[in-house]
């Protein structure tokens, strides 16, 4: 995830990842092998090997 590799359950979710990774789970967009995964697909299973990138948005002018 973002670049580092994580060791985690063959069942993994996107939510489930979040929490283990003490991420948060809102204002912030998940992106699953380059394509971003929407919110309403999070508990869906993670393939092995994906890459996995968490992205907040930051406001600035």
């Amino acid at each position: 995830m973002n670049g580092v590799d994580h060791d985690v359950d063959a069942d993994i979710t996107v939510t489930g990842l979040l929490a283990r990774l003490d991420l948060p789970d809102q204002g912030v967009a998940v992106a699953v092998d380059g394509s971003v995964r929407p919110r309403s697909t999070w508990d869906d299973g993670v393939a092995a090997g994906a890459r996995i990138e968490v992205l907040t948005a930051v406001q600035g002018g």
